[in-house]
């Protein structure tokens, strides 16, 4: 670790300090950045550039629209919508006036975003209809929207003021007053409100900023959708922390992102495994080798990293693939491997600066050295708590501020984290723990596997493994070819006792995929006779680890 690098982690784990000098809300952004800066890029979209100054001006307009509408504080905000220069502004309006900016990916389902709406009961909702039909959609089904212009950042649509909403208790406490309501996806049942303090919010803008030294001289890709809390935090708020500028994309498209890296000056990307998958088969597949002078830092989260993407990626790229690991409850970021310390495997990287970490039992008890065991976080990431549900929030977060992240995960002699999967998505195997992620791992290297996914199936008396999987495109293979692939790198009882093949994986707008609705579909095909080139469930039933 060189002497500057060094500094930068002492500065940034010096945690009262760093939380002492963290603004009141995350609102503070864009009129400091303003300060700074006015003329300097804040939001770009398309060919339009939004400086600071612009901003701060569209903040504080939109925050004065929004109360003059009877938003106050406490009050829920909605907004549905896809990235577009206007999520940032509404975002830090509703924070001047300490009310929560709830914002939903307009690719939802109507079912799924009247459920949110139903339970986070907002005072007003606005629509993106400018750079979403979806979101223009439900405006029409919901009703009463009309045009609201924001500047020149978007002519949106709000509804009518929700008479019934009733505020929530404001607080001076950066680290009580909440900022956002991210809805977590709710693929094992309804989605839960995580309550995101102002305190929350800045630590990771500042902190996982800081570890990839972002700057005024960056452009950082913004694909990941806002709604959802990886684009929020870790790219929308620290890049605009750092006095960075954002480089906004309302939908992925490996031909846009491939556009926006050697043409456009971006120079730190963010994004899940499956973004880089489809843009490494794009650049493979034109035969060009790819050139992007001004990148410097790409990052992968959001979804386990498969080795054989991790070296193509570096192959075709040419610089590290980091990567890192965090859920929505601490806002999201806990781990990250280091800019000046990429890593060969697939560690997940170390605990950012003020951040804790455990892993332990069933019981609760720390386990040894190395052994898996279930993650446990503290730090000033972790959430306030779910919104309305207490019993889910002392069940989440025990009274010493441990979050119970339901993550199975070992630690290296070094600090280094490896997640292993799920405690509800680990196979219980003839008695034996079969870790979904080590299978994937396997299938993945296959030439022919864009991706896969590996659920467990309950047959009598057991479980057996299930392997769904997405070919890339103009690829070949058989289930029984990609059986005798996993064949030789796996123990007997890992080995699935049906392979799948599907055109696409199902998976949600950040691209993470949907393993209950995969969970669902092998239940349904538990019936099925064992396929050629499988185990036979009941050879595999008796057979024991090597």
């Amino acid at each position: 670790m060189t002497d500057a690098v060094a500094a930068v982690e002492a500065g940034l784990a010096d945690t009262p300090r760093l939380l002492a000098s963290l603004p009141r809300r995350i609102s503070d952004i864009a009129s400091i950045q303003a300060a700074r800066a006015p003329d300097a890029p804040a939001l770009r979209e398309r060919e339009s550039v939004v400086s600071y100054g612009e901003l701060a001006a569209a903040v504080a307009s939109a925050a004065a629209d929004l109360a003059a509408a009877g938003v106050r504080a406490g009050d829920r905000v909605l907004v549905v919508g896809e990235n577009c220069a206007a999520l940032p502004a509404l975002l830090f309006a509703a924070a001047r006036l300490d009310a929560w900016t709830v914002i939903v990916n307009a690719r939802l389902s109507a079912r799924e975003i009247a459920a949110i709406r139903d339970h986070c009961e907002p005072r007003v909702v606005i629509y993106t209809a400018h750079v979403s039909a979806e979101a223009a959609a439900h405006a029409a089904r919901h009703g009463g929207a009309r045009p609201w212009p924001l500047a020149r950042l978007g002519e949106l649509l709000r509804g009518p003021c929700n008479a019934a909403c009733s505020p929530q208790p404001a607080s001076d406490d950066p680290a009580q007053q909440v900022a956002a309501l991210v809805y977590t996806t709710g693929t094992t049942g309804n989605p839960k409100g995580v309550m995101l303090t102002h305190r929350n919010l800045l630590f990771i803008a500042k902190v996982s900023g800081g570890l990839r030294r972002l700057g005024p001289g960056d452009r950082v890709y913004g694909v990941l959708p806002i709604a959802h809390v990886y684009g929020l935090a870790s790219v929308c708020l620290a890049t605009l922390f750092a006095g960075a500028c954002l480089h906004l994309e309302s939908r992925y498209s490996p031909q846009a992102m491939l556009r926006a890296l050697t043409q456009d000056g971006v120079t730190v990307a963010q994004g899940v495994p499956t973004m880089y998958a489809r843009l490494v088969e794009l650049i493979e597949s034109q035969g060009q080798p790819f050139s992007a002078p001004r990148l410097r830092f790409l990052y992968a989260g959001g979804a386990p990293l498969a080795p054989s993407l991790k070296a193509a990626a570096e192959r075709v790229f040419g610089i590290p693939l980091h990567n890192g690991y965090g859920l929505t409850e601490s806002a999201p970021t806990v781990t990250q491997t280091r800019l000046d310390a990429p890593r060969g495997d697939t560690s997940v990287g170390t605990a950012l600066p003020g951040v804790e970490l455990r892993i332990v039992d069933a019981a609760g008890r720390d386990v040894a050295a190395g052994e898996p065991g279930e993650l446990r976080v503290r730090g000033p990431n972790v959430m306030r708590g779910y919104y309305r549900d207490p019993a889910a929030t002392a069940a989440a977060v025990d009274a010493e501020g441990w979050l119970r992240t339901g993550d199975l995960a070992r630690q290296d002699a070094d600090g280094a984290l490896f997640i292993v999967g799920r405690i509800k998505e680990l196979i219980i195997r003839s008695g034996f723990n079969v870790y979904p992620a080590e299978i994937e791992s396997v299938l993945n290297a296959h030439p022919a596997v864009l991706h896969s996914a590996v659920v467990g199936r309950a047959v009598p008396d057991n479980e057996e493994v299930v392997a769904f999987v997405e070919l890339a495109p103009g690829k070949t293979a058989t289930p029984d070819e990609l059986a005798q692939f996993a064949a030789a790198q796996l123990s007997p009882y890992k080995r699935p006792a049906e392979i799948v093949i599907m055109p696409g994986l199902p998976a949600s707008p950040t691209g993470k995929i949907l393993k209950a609705s995969l969970r669902t579909a092998a239940q349904a095909r538990a019936r099925a006779t064992p396929h050629p080139g499988n185990p036979s469930p009941a050879l595999a039933n008796r057979e024991e680890p090597s």
